[in-house]
């Protein structure tokens, strides 16, 4: 079940010149392995953690670094989740992510689709007490 979809764009020219500004902002917003990729693929990462946000509700305290975005064998894009991302995503029921980035006249753009069963509420609880009666 889809629990959560974010999308973000990001202008990579302007990243680019936020990082030459202000080069302290690379360690909160990316992970070590992150910081080694050209701007291209950093601003994906970026697209991807805001994304990721959105698709939780964007609820406060996520860390940036708590969202880790590699590539798998074929070259597709992989969220890892950690810490403040992954205890969002468990409270919510999230069991696996789909991510897609593209990159198109100095934008790119990423879609995060959060699936899972869903978290289990007072509710669900209830009923499943009571089918097991």
């Amino acid at each position: 079940m889809i629990l959560g979809i974010g999308v973000d764009v990001a202008d990579i020219r302007r990243l680019q010149g936020a990082l030459a500004r202000t080069p302290a902002i690379a360690a909160r917003l990316f992970a070590d392995s992150e910081r080694q990729l050209p701007i291209r693929a950093l601003a994906g990462c970026f697209a991807v953690k805001e994304a990721v946000a959105k698709a939780l509700g964007a609820p406060p305290g996520l860390r940036w670094t708590d969202a880790i975005v590699s590539r798998d064998e074929q070259g597709r894009p992989v969220l890892e989740t950690f810490g403040t991302v992954a205890a969002a995503a468990a409270s919510l029921g999230v069991t696996g992510w789909h991510v897609s980035i593209s990159h198109d006249a100095g934008i790119c753009v990423a879609m995060v689709v959060a699936e899972g069963c869903g978290a289990r509420t007072g509710a669900r609880i209830e009923a499943e007490r009571a089918a097991e009666l």
